[in-house]
């Protein structure tokens, strides 16, 4: 199981192969957030799920110490980008799942004047319906080039 993981994990541009998390059927690269002003009320994270197994399973919350925590999706409509809860982002049998700049990821809301600051690190769980709870590190940083206008107004 591990061999495959490292496998995978290798064909991922240099930097997600930096930490990664592996239990059961499920392996978890790369946990990140961007750094964030210090006005900022929200940070998002991203990190890739990878199902070595045969059935599918469910990325149903991710529980941290912060106010509130939450599975987005970004939707572009006539160019604006705009977040929307999902109540679980599924994690089909033997694929990747992306959670991504542009896409599908966790919002940490209530930064509250404590803004990510790079090389910073925290815990996070990661629970599943089937695969149950999974612990794992984020770490904060640079963010890379421009980044693109979120509506994060409704939270």
């Amino acid at each position: 199981m591990r061999k495959i993981f490292i496998q995978l994990l290798a064909l991922l541009p240099g930097a997600a192969i930096a930490h990664g998390y592996a239990e059961g059927d499920l392996a978890i690269a790369h946990p990140i957030v961007f750094e964030t002003p210090a006005t900022a009320q929200s940070g998002a994270g991203y990190l890739t799920i990878f199902n070595h197994g045969d059935t599918d399973d469910q990325l149903l919350a991710v529980k941290a110490d912060f106010p509130r925590v939450m599975l987005h999706q970004t939707e572009v409509t006539d160019g604006i980008a705009k977040m929307t809860h999902v109540d679980s982002i599924k994690i089909p049998a033997r694929e990747v799942v992306a959670l991504e700049p542009g896409g599908m990821h966790v919002m940490f809301m209530g930064l509250a004047g404590d803004p990510f600051t790079i090389g910073e690190e925290f815990e996070a769980t990661l629970v599943f319906e089937k695969a149950g709870e999974m612990h794992v590190v984020f770490k904060v940083e640079a963010r890379p080039g421009d980044s693109v206008e979120i509506d994060h107004s409704g939270h």
